[in-house]
């Protein structure tokens, strides 16, 4: 059967509602979890004071956050699965959705011209919104995700060398945090997403992905990879900075690490932090044209980690 381009574009519109108003069960979660050992007076009032806002953003269904962000796209595709129009039209349709959104929901119209400044008023421009896509086996259906991620900080990158090892990662994260602390350049407590290897682009890629596209308290299937991930989340709690940059212990929600096989003479790393607005949601759409909505994208499967020639 063949998807509906009109079903895709009323998905897209609806996650990019939801993306904006409702915050991930997870990552509640996440933050009450810190209400419970955090002993900072202001970051306990800051903890306190976000699980306030995005009830009154539910119940009066409005953004979580004035500034919504800069909305992607991340799309997987089964390998059985036929859309109508192809897949310039399901581009399309998720250029339009997002149009739709910034007028209906709203979203604030964040993308302009990097030189001229020019805004279209409507998120869409060139490159814009961003669209990353993978591939699913055996599977007839699409899975589209939005993420409104702020586009401003919150994001750094370095290449380290294989003799930096485990303690060269441990410290430029640390390294990272506290700069970002210092400067207000994240929005904390938030997700750290960490990207080990590839070249460097696709080190940024993973490193994103792995902040905004695993759930709070996901583990890497790598048992030493996951170890670390705990390791990090407890540093990152440990350097006397809490939510917003005050003195405190809630600095990190969770972190996720993805990995990449890389260059033998280099070990690049990078870091994102999804913030204390961690927008997303996902839809699945069917080849019979009905749509599951949810807030884990699934996005790391055993065929995205593949490592060998033949799946």
């Amino acid at each position: 059967m063949t998807i509906a381009i009109n079903r895709i574009e009323e998905a897209a519109l609806e996650i990019m509602t939801r993306a904006a108003i409702e915050i991930p069960e997870d990552y509640r979660s996440g933050i009450q979890n810190l209400q419970k050992t955090e002993t900072g007076q202001l970051p306990r009032f800051v903890l306190h004071a976000m699980v306030d806002n995005w009830e009154a953003a539910d119940a009066d269904r409005r953004p979580m956050c004035a500034d919504t962000g800069l909305p992607r796209y991340y799309v997987k595709v089964g390998n059985n699965a036929s859309v109508e129009t192809g897949f310039v039209g399901l581009e399309r349709a998720l250029r339009a959705a997002t149009a739709q959104a910034t007028i209906d929901v709203p979203l604030r119209p964040n993308r302009v011209h990097p030189l001229w400044r020019t805004d279209n008023n409507n998120n869409v421009g060139i490159n814009a919104p961003e669209v990353e896509w993978t591939f699913e086996p055996d599977a007839d259906w699409i899975d589209v995700t939005t993420v409104h991620k702020g586009g401003l900080f919150g994001t750094d990158y370095r290449m380290l060398f294989p003799g930096d090892g485990i303690d060269g990662i441990k410290r430029f994260v640390l390294d990272t945090l506290i700069a970002f602390g210092k400067r207000g350049l994240a929005c904390q407590p938030a997700i750290v997403g960490i990207g080990i290897g590839g070249s460097k682009d696709t080190c940024m890629q993973l490193g994103k992905q792995a902040a905004c596209l695993r759930t709070v308290g996901d583990r890497n299937p790598d048992p030493k990879i996951a170890e670390l991930e705990l390791e990090l989340k407890k540093l990152g709690n440990s350097i006397g900075m809490g939510a917003m940059g005050f003195v405190g212990t809630s600095m990190v929600v969770d972190c996720h690490i993805e990995v990449g096989h890389t260059h033998t003479g280099g070990m690049p790393v990078s870091m994102h932090t999804f913030c204390l607005s961690s927008r997303r949601a996902t839809a699945r759409i069917h080849a019979d044209g009905s749509i599951e909505y949810r807030t884990d994208p699934q996005w790391f499967t055993p065929y995205t980690r593949r490592e060998t020639v033949e799946w």
